[in-house]
């Protein structure tokens, strides 16, 4: 089948659940008989005539902006705090074959930059015996290689991967909703000023949020088609847990959704027949095809570890913890490799440190449970945070959505919940799984309006103004507003996607004064800052505090660290990272203190006169 196919289901909507077709690119326009005149008809019939190539060219649109939006972002920033690290353990995956560096995390996300790097063909320093911390910088500053360039190549891998990811937004919303609802779901994608932002970057969030998507969408197609569709899923769900263990928690989700595509075929089967062994024959049919799943899953986890290194040497550069208890055996029993369970150690040993936090104006050491939700009340835009709202009421409340709500809603609350529960309160960027599922999610926004429009249509044929159909017509024209009020808001923020925050709150500008880290300074302006010092306030004395990876050197930044001398020594250009800025004590704060903002770069960078 064709990313865009429908599973044939004769006389029934989009669910094939035997619902009133109800195909929102169908029954959105009045039909040609109603009160709107000839002109109207027309219209809605040349619509009719060219909908084959209109449909894929406001989808390519869409993407195409995406993509667009991603390369500049990718072009202009330099390497966040993270990004140095996958780039340099890319680099030794391809020369060395080691699992030596970056054993925290698996190594497919990682493969998928290392295809760009390869592209790139980067000097690489064989006798480099530094930790992963100063791998990248090495590679980048110190091995004459041209850091633009190379970080480029690798982010260009992840950037193609989130727009595939979109056209999996498109196929799942289109099954459940119709070509109109599709689009609206591919709209929020394309538009997602969190998506946009770290599809850009050579990190591992994105994917691993893509591959389960992935896999729901194909555990949904396996309902008619599990031959194909259920070993596919469970190729999708491995890849989501080979590319960052945080997915671990979908594993349980999809294979339980493994089942029910068994349970909905088998109900409608006459084989079921509503006894007891024909629901014990459902039953284990659904046991078969999640033990098929998770095997694949499990195969595609060797798979990319014996990629990088056949004999699957140990991490000898990190010291692996031991974990003990409930946690201990439970790693101890997965059929994963040994690499990969010490990956799983060393990631508890992080879980149990105490991070700070930082949310707006509190700095706090520990977790809050609420800080991924209000985070992300923040850096939605308010268009998608009342669509996304509408589409999952949709779901649970609309009959003939009800069978899509277990595979749209049900892994990313319980993602959401995993990463509810961790200690690193970091960022959105735990929870880019939420845009994708739920654009598909509202997608039931417009085939819901749309079906009620078709329907009152059809009972008052000669009277489109008919209070009823009015509401109907309404409720569309709303949708639609949000989504453009979803693209203007993200088409402001360009290029600037990291320290995106919605109208609510102030926009870009404001950002770092509720969040902090990835949510808004990553370390992605240091080439931004160079530029504003060259072209503002060239020959000043500049002060520097600069979170992230880059080496301000390298850009042309001659700077001094502030708080390695006395406060009455620093005058001139103080410049402070916001991330450093917002959890400053002691001498760095009583310098911000007693300075005068004079600009920012990038609303992540502020510059103080003192």
């Amino acid at each position: 089948m064709t990313v865009g196919e429908q599973h044939p289901a004769p006389a029934s909507g989009p669910l094939g659940d035997g619902s009133p077709r109800a195909s929102a690119g169908e029954t959105c326009a009045e039909p040609p008989g109603a009160a709107g005149g000839a002109g109207a008809a027309r219209v809605y019939a040349g619509l009719r005539r060219h909908r084959r190539w209109l449909v894929p060219l406001a989808a390519v649109l869409l993407l195409a902006q995406m993509a667009v939006a991603m390369v500049t972002a990718a072009a202009e920033q330099t390497p966040t705090i993270d990004e140095p690290v996958y780039v340099g353990t890319a680099v030794v995956y391809l020369h060395e074959h080691s699992l030596a560096y970056n054993p925290e995390h698996p190594p497919l996300g990682k493969l998928l930059i290392a295809a760009g790097v390869a592209v790139a063909r980067p000097h690489f320093d064989a006798s480099f015996t530094g930790d992963q911390g100063l791998l990248g910088r090495h590679l980048l500053y110190e091995s004459g290689n041209d850091p633009w360039r190379l970080m480029l190549w690798a982010r260009l891998p992840v950037i193609v991967a989130t727009l595939l990811f979109g056209l999996v937004v498109f196929a799942f919303a289109r099954e459940l909703a119709g070509t109109a609802g599709a689009l609206v779901a591919l709209a929020l994608y394309a538009f997602s000023p969190d998506l946009i932002a770290h599809g850009s970057l050579a990190t591992l969030d994105v994917p691993a949020a893509g591959f389960v998507l992935l896999s729901a969408w194909l555990m949904w197609r396996a309902r008619r088609r599990p031959r194909p569709y259920v070993p596919l899923a469970g190729a999708a769900l491995g890849a989501a847990v080979a590319t960052k263990m945080n997915a671990l928690p979908a594993v349980p989700v999809l294979l339980a959704l493994a089942v029910l595509t068994a349970w909905t075929g088998g109900r409608r089967s006459a084989a079921g027949g509503g006894t007891r062994a024909g629901t014990a024959r459902v039953l284990a049919a659904g046991a078969g095809r999640a033990a098929v799943a998770g095997a694949v899953a499990v195969a595609v986890v060797w798979v990319s570890y014996l990629v990088v290194d056949p004999h699957l040497r140990p991490p000898a550069r990190q010291t692996v913890p031991a974990v003990h208890g409930l946690r201990g055996a439970l790693v101890d029993l997965l059929p994963l490799p040994g690499s990969y369970r010490d990956g799983m150690r060393i990631q508890f040993g992080l879980e149990a440190h105490a991070w700070q936090g930082f949310l707006f104006g509190h700095v706090y050491t520990g977790a809050r449970w609420y800080y991924l939700p209000v985070a992300l009340l923040v850096k939605t835009p308010l268009g998608a945070l009342a669509l996304w709202a509408a589409g999952t009421v949709a779901l649970v409340a609309v009959r003939r959505l009800r069978r899509a709500a277990p595979y749209v809603l049900a892994p990313p609350a319980v993602l959401l919940a995993g990463a509810m529960h961790s200690s690193r309160d970091f960022g959105t960027r735990y929870a880019l799984f939420l845009p994708m599922f739920l654009a598909v999610a509202t997608a039931g926004t417009v085939t819901v309006a749309a079906g009620a429009l078709s329907v009152a249509s059809r009972a008052v044929p000669f009277a489109a103004g008919a209070p009823s159909v009015r509401r109907v017509r309404g409720q569309l024209a709303v949708v639609a507003a949000l989504v453009v009020f979803v693209a203007v808001s993200s088409l402001r923020t360009f290029p600037y996607y990291l320290p995106y925050s919605n109208e609510a709150f102030g926009g870009p500008a404001k950002t770092h004064l509720r969040l902090h880290d990835s949510n808004v300074d990553w370390g992605q302006d240091l080439g931004r800052l160079a530029d504003r010092l060259r072209a503002r306030y060239p020959g000043e004395r500049v002060w520097l505090v600069y979170k992230g990876s880059g080496v301000p050197a390298f850009y042309g930044i001659h700077a001094a660290d502030p708080r390695g001398v006395p406060p009455e020594r620093v005058h001139g250009l103080l410049v402070v990272s916001d991330s450093a800025a917002a959890k400053a004590k002691g001498r760095l704060a009583a310098l911000i203190r007693s300075a005068s903002p004079v600009g920012e770069v990038g609303h992540s960078i502020t510059l103080y006169r003192r």
